[in-house]
């Protein structure tokens, strides 16, 4: 068995983050290293292994190889070193002790004064020995732990102290305990700013600054650190505790409903906890959400729990899932405080079970708040109103109130005098007229609470009357109605009383309108029924002179039907009337539904032939969009639309920073009206949104939100989206949404999409320095651009994986690739770019051939690179390639 297989194993293991797979290697390598009978190399992937095991949710595991390892090193200094590494892990070692009830606290002790013993006898700090102190006093709810947290941040930091984001999480976390929220504030703040590349941070800081941050009046920085620390945490089993703060935040700040999702995420975990006090957070925290998100009016929901060993998979109901878990976390602790000899840890379950909300509702991103209604209009000239309505007496003075034409401004008033009709008539014998005349009122009432078979009823009724009492107009002024209900209905019966009630007051006008209502109405119930011919004829017989005050609304409806037939060009028209018309009323509401409308037909239309604009929406488009927004008080379908409107409208003009607050406002209209496809679809616009304006955080969140309810073009267009958004925050995960692009691209026979795909996928590996696997991509992209006829691609990607691969450790591969890269070069017609990419190619071969001692090889391309890049008047390159050059002769004549 080769050693040189041990170290491609290990190679290959730095590449992946802390979990199963990386621990299978490691193992794998230890297995190999002694089987090859080398004992020191065994006992160094033996430390690399307890690494493996402590950050990849296993540290029980780590004991043993800890034990061994430190056996060793004592048994012979000299021989097994690292002690360093010893003393650093030793420090983990400690703090998972005290996270198993099994283990008494007598060993744990024991550990902490034999790491005390080896800290003093090798001259450093014992800083680190006084935070695990701490940590173990902290754990028991000893008070000693106050003691220990003074000499902790009094000792002298040295290499043994943890890092610099690690070592003030541990004290925000003890302030915050404390109740001691500014100060812990302040430890955070200088850290928060700095740049922390530790493995655990700086998710671990953000992810104690949630409770700090909501007890310090700052809800959005809270929301902020949730957000971007369990992102990180979500996919390491080994935060599995982590992500038990995150669930303890979202049910203190009425985000039951993402608890709820980070349960169904991680339940499985449970089964495989990283330590039992992990688990018994989990389960107390999930308690608390679950419970929460019953009481709230979610007790029908269900979580989905995989199957463990003999248990099924099965949908578990939240109440019956949150009760086994509050079950669970209460045994748990009772276990660690028999062994601790203390109540403490079961009063922090108890705690956390008990736990209130203190903020309110936080909204996670500015989509998931409650749609804002619009700014109060100025009021309009309103037509005068008889005072003193609660005084009135006279029947008939109530119901010309009502009878009074009726907007969202009115119903008020016109339910006031309603009500004081029925107040007056109790004492006051009502005529029959005055009876039928509250009947139909009474019709309204109910259409407008919508009881359509009781407004219909009441209609009915009044008809009849109105019949027997010989008033005609009333009569018919009822049955329009009655008609547009029935139809609404689906009843037929509706449409011949709509055409019977408008012949009849086309045939006899009166001063009221009443002609033009009943027109209004039966035009609007075949613009439902897409007969737009039978729209069109309606308002033809509309008098321009019986009720002027409607122009508005016959516009409107006939731009609607011509937008319906096609044609737009009329149909814009017409709007502009009705706008117009709307303008003129005084009334600022009316002009809300054509300038919306008018917006959507404007933003549609294909540009002017030949035009040279940038083929965005027009200012007059944006200046409709807020006047429309502007006339809309409430939140409303309408509303939600034109929010709707101008984001795209504002995205596709190149102002993706100024789309996304209309967008996640739009987003969260939806979904206050329950259109929930309306508000996933525009959630991946959203997104969309988010990335062009560089704010890759909330772009990936509002993608991820969406796919599971995205399907084909859709889903794969917000998996793009997504893509991009985690490769600007440098996740890794990106390069698998990358690789899954490529493979789905494959299915459909597009190579080029698959190249660009995988080289993407690729950039994203070696920025993270993931070298190994970022050579796969682009050796598997250099196959996809052949397939797609791209020579310049084969050369690129070619080249690329040759310098991943001397990156990651292959150099003699490295040679072979970079060679295919330059017979690629062959396939290139000439010209410019074939001189650059030649140029290219020789730059990086001499890179390559001079790492791997090979100078005499590399000094002709080194200068060959040197002629391309200046022939091209590249003056930067052509300057590193000289410099490449200098140095390889200076390392020949040496």
């Amino acid at each position: 068995m080769s050693t040189d297989d041990v170290y491609a194993l290990m190679g290959r293991a730095q590449e992946l983050p802390y979990g199963e797979a990386r621990t299978v290697l490691v193992e794998d390598a230890l297995r190999r290293a002694e089987e090859a009978g080398d004992d020191v190399l065994a006992f160094r992937v033996r430390t690399r292994l307890t690494d493996a095991y402590q950050f990849g949710g296993e540290p029980a595991k780590a004991f043993a190889t800890f034990g061994r390892t430190l056996a060793e090193h004592d048994r012979d200094p000299g021989r097994y070193d690292e002690p360093l590494v010893l003393l650093w892990q030793m420090k983990a070692v400690v703090s998972s002790l005290t996270k198993f009830p099994e283990i008494p606290l007598d060993r744990t002790r024991a550990v902490l004064d034999d790491m005390e013993r080896r800290y003093r006898a090798g001259g450093h700090s014992l800083q680190a020995v006084y935070r695990r102190r701490h940590i173990v006093a902290r754990h028991i709810g000893d008070p000693s732990a106050d003691d220990w947290f003074g000499r902790w941040r009094a000792a002298q930091r040295d290499q043994l102290s943890d890092c610099e984001g690690c070592d003030p999480t541990g004290i925000v976390s003890h302030l915050a305990d404390a109740g001691r929220y500014e100060e812990a504030a302040e430890v955070a703040a200088p850290v928060l700013a700095a740049e922390l590349t530790c493995k655990e941070q700086p998710q671990g800081i953000q992810t104690a600054m949630m409770p700090v941050y909501l007890r310090t009046g700052r809800p959005d920085a809270a929301a902020d650190a949730h957000r971007r620390a369990y992102r990180v945490h979500r996919s390491r089993i080994a935060d599995l505790g982590d992500v038990a703060e995150h669930l303890e935040f979202c049910a203190l700040t009425g985000n039951e409903a993402r608890g709820v999702e980070i349960v169904q995420r991680h339940l499985g975990w449970l089964d495989r906890a990283p330590h039992v006090h992990a688990e018994m957070m989990f389960a107390a925290s999930a308690a608390l959400v679950l419970g929460r998100a019953a009481a709230s009016g979610h007790g029908a929901a269900t979580v989905r729990r995989p199957a463990s060993g003999d248990r099924p998979a099965r949908d578990v109901p939240l109440a019956e899932l949150g009760a086994e878990l509050e079950a669970r976390a209460t045994e748990l602790a009772a276990r660690f405080d028999a062994r601790n000899g203390t109540s403490h840890q079961g009063g922090r379950v108890r705690a956390i079970l008990a736990a209130e909300p203190v903020a309110g509702f936080v909204p996670l991103a500015p989509h998931h708040r409650r749609s804002a209604p619009a700014p109060a209009a100025a009021p309009a000239a309103r037509r005068p109103e008889p005072d003193g309505i609660a005084t009135e007496t006279d029947l008939d003075v109530l119901l010309a109130i009502g009878d009074e034409r009726r907007t969202s401004r009115d119903a008020a008033r016109t339910l006031a005098a309603w009500r004081r009709f029925d107040a007056v008539a109790e004492t006051t014998g009502p005529t029959p007229l005055q009876r039928a005349r509250r009947l139909d009122a009474r019709g309204v009432e109910r259409a407008m609470d919508g009881d359509h078979e009781g407004a219909i009823a009441c209609w009915e009724e009044a008809f009849r009357l109105f019949g027997e009492l010989g008033e005609r107009a009333r009569r018919y002024r009822v049955l329009s109605r009655l008609g547009a209900l029935r139809c609404d209905a689906g009843d037929e019966r509706g449409l011949d009383e709509l055409n019977e009630a408008a012949d009849h007051f086309t045939a006899h006008p009166a001063e009221d309108g009443a002609a033009t209502a009943a027109l209004l109405r039966l035009a609007a119930v075949h613009l439902s029924r897409d007969r737009h011919a039978d729209v069109l004829a309606a308002l033809d017989r509309v008098d321009p002179d019986d009720a002027p005050d409607r122009a508005g609304e016959l516009w409107f409806l006939r731009g609607r039907a011509l937008l319906s037939a096609g044609e737009t060009g009329d149909a814009a028209a017409a709007l502009r009337r009705s706008l117009a018309e709307a303008r003129a009323s005084g009334d600022p509401e009316q002009a809300s539904a054509p300038a919306l409308l008018l917006a959507q037909i404007l933003v549609r239309e294909p540009a002017p032939e030949g035009g040279s604009g940038s083929g965005g929406p027009g200012e007059e488009v944006f200046a409709l969009l807020d006047e429309a927004l502007a006339a809309m008080p409430e939140p409303s379908p309408m509303r939600a639309s034109a929010h709707t409107e101008r984001g795209l409208a504002l995205l596709s003009a190149g102002r993706p920073a100024d789309a996304v607050a209309d967008l996640a406002e739009a987003v969260a209209a939806w979904t206050a009206e329950g259109m929930h496809e309306q508000a996933v679809h525009l959630r991946a616009d959203l997104a969309a949104g988010y990335l062009e304006a560089g704010r890759h955080l909330e772009a990936a969140e509002a993608a991820e939100e969406a796919l599971p309810q995205l399907a084909g073009g859709a889903a794969r267009r917000c998996r793009l989206i997504l893509a991009h958004a985690q490769k600007g925050l440098g996740e890794e995960d990106g390069a698998a949404t990358f690789a899954s692009l490529a493979e789905d691209a494959a299915k459909d026979g597009e190579p080029g999409a698959v190249a660009h795909f995988l080289e993407e996928a690729a950039e994203i590996l070696t920025d993270l320095d993931k070298d190994a696997q970022a050579a796969e991509r682009f050796a598997e992209a250099a196959e996809a651009h052949g397939g797609a006829g791209d020579p310049h691609g084969v050369v690129r990607a070619r080249r690329r994986a040759a310098m991943c691969l001397l990156w990651s450790g292959e150099p003699e591969r490295a040679v072979a690739t970079v060679e295919a890269a330059r017979a690629a070069l062959d396939a290139l017609p000439d010209g410019p770019p074939r001189t650059w990419e030649t140029a290219l190619v020789s730059y990086d071969q001499a890179r390559i051939l001079a790492q791997t001692g090979r100078q005499a090889d590399a000094e002709p391309h080194a200068s060959a690179a040197v002629d391309g890049f200046r022939s091209l008047d590249e003056t930067g390159p052509a300057d590193q390639a000289a410099a490449l050059l200098a140095d390889i002769r200076s390392a020949l004549r040496g």
